[in-house]
């Protein structure tokens, strides 16, 4: 009579013996770099179409409420740090794009995206394709993606020395003495300083929370094609490829099928309020992927689940939020995003470069996803992985004969 009960109640005191001081803070991380990083994109977006600031606001809510339903939900189902993001380059898409479109018209469009992207998962084409990617490849895409915030943690020094200097040297002293709270002493450090610099300004934060603003969608045929089919394949190719890479390349193996499924139809319910698109996260979720966010890898579910409670709040109180942020120096918020993907960042060159005979296809892959180039639309994590995986075919072809 016990047993049943036990399984039945297990769930909540295994995620609340799971979850501990770092996860939690790997997760705030997340999504702090995820909105700092992007948010002012998501403005200049709604900006293009015309929206208001109430219609402005509620793209920002829709898209908080999904990130968070989402991570949530998929971190707690498949127990992985599954988070999940606003597709920033559909947005910068949607802002050089939008312009003379009107937001009833870019809404059937946001629509029909998520539809394509749905039917991708629910037909398990996202999956085979995933199948044919080795993890060196995916581990070298993965350190491409993340080389720019590990460069910026030392660029941002010629601008400002002290702050990011004192971050890096607690994060050095705090893998040494407490590897788990290492992040978190940074995140208190660079706070403290910031403080004391009188960096950090907390006046006019509005403290209301925004409210949903719903626009029916118009179906126009050319506007389906020009902005429907792009943010489509902007955000399978440029969010959620890299978005289920990163994972696999972090040693955790998902059926990106429902994955897909569940993003694009999240998408479907709440592009009319403004959630254009939401994919597989990976920057963000590179964060709670690492040693950093727990040393146990099937803890550190608990990592996507705080970044969901996180994500939904920062929805809700968008305002707040956006002020809290903008009270934060830019140099403390590039800072700590360099230094809190370092473990991952040389976890993912440690993978990539262990197989000699696909070091020449990673080191492509690495290069060319970290330049950060932009080619017909589609930026350098896609094209890093074609042609990573051309020089792939090639050598192995060559390693055979």
């Amino acid at each position: 009579m016990e047993a049943p009960s036990t399984t039945h109640d297990e769930p909540a005191p295994s995620l609340w013996r799971d979850t501990s001081l770092s996860t939690v803070i790997a997760g705030f991380v997340a999504v702090l770099i995820g909105y700092t990083s992007s948010a002012a994109i998501i403005f200049q977006a709604a900006a293009a179409v015309g929206a208001s600031t109430a219609q402005i606001s509620s793209w920002l809510w829709a898209l908080g409420i999904g990130m968070g339903v989402t991570s949530l939900g998929l971190s707690l189902r498949y127990r992985m740090p599954l988070l999940t993001a606003w597709s920033t380059p559909g947005a910068a898409f949607l802002a050089t794009s939008l312009p003379g479109i009107p937001i009833e018209e870019a809404i059937g469009a946001f629509l029909f995206s998520a539809l394509l992207i749905t039917l991708c998962g629910v037909t398990g084409l996202f999956e085979r394709l995933m199948r044919h990617i080795p993890s060196a490849i995916a581990a070298a895409m993965l350190a491409g993606i993340l080389l720019r915030f590990g460069l910026e943690l030392f660029n941002v020094m010629e601008r400002q020395w002290l702050l990011p200097l004192v971050m890096l040297t607690a994060w050095v002293v705090g893998r040494r003495l407490w590897p788990t709270l290492a992040v978190p002493g940074v995140l208190l450090t660079g706070v403290v300083v910031a403080l004391l610099q009188g960096q950090i300004s907390a006046q006019d934060i509005p403290l209301t929370p925004t409210l949903p603003v719903f626009t029916a969608p118009v179906f126009n045929p050319m506007t389906m094609l020009s902005i429907g089919i792009p943010l489509f394949v902007i955000t399978m190719a440029t969010q959620n490829l890299p978005g289920v890479a990163v994972l696999r390349a972090a040693g955790y193996q998902p059926n990106s099928s429902p994955l897909m499924t569940w993003t694009g139809g999240a998408t479907l319910l709440l592009a009319p309020l403004g959630g254009y698109a939401l994919n597989m996260a990976a920057i963000s979720a590179a964060v709670c992927l690492g040693p950093d966010a727990h040393p146990n890898p099937k803890k550190r579910y608990t990592a996507g689940v705080a970044a969901g409670v996180f994500y939904m709040a920062m929805g809700i109180f968008g305002a707040t939020v956006t002020g809290i942020f903008n009270a934060l120096p830019s140099i403390l918020v590039l800072a700590l995003a360099g230094i809190a993907l370092l473990g991952t960042l040389s976890a993912g060159l440690a993978s990539a470069f262990e197989k000699s005979e696909q070091r020449d296809a990673a080191i492509v892959t690495f290069l060319l996803t970290g330049s950060g180039i932009t080619l017909l639309g589609i930026g350098g994590a896609f094209w890093g992985l074609v042609v990573g995986l051309t020089v792939l075919k090639i050598t192995s072809a060559k390693a055979t004969s």
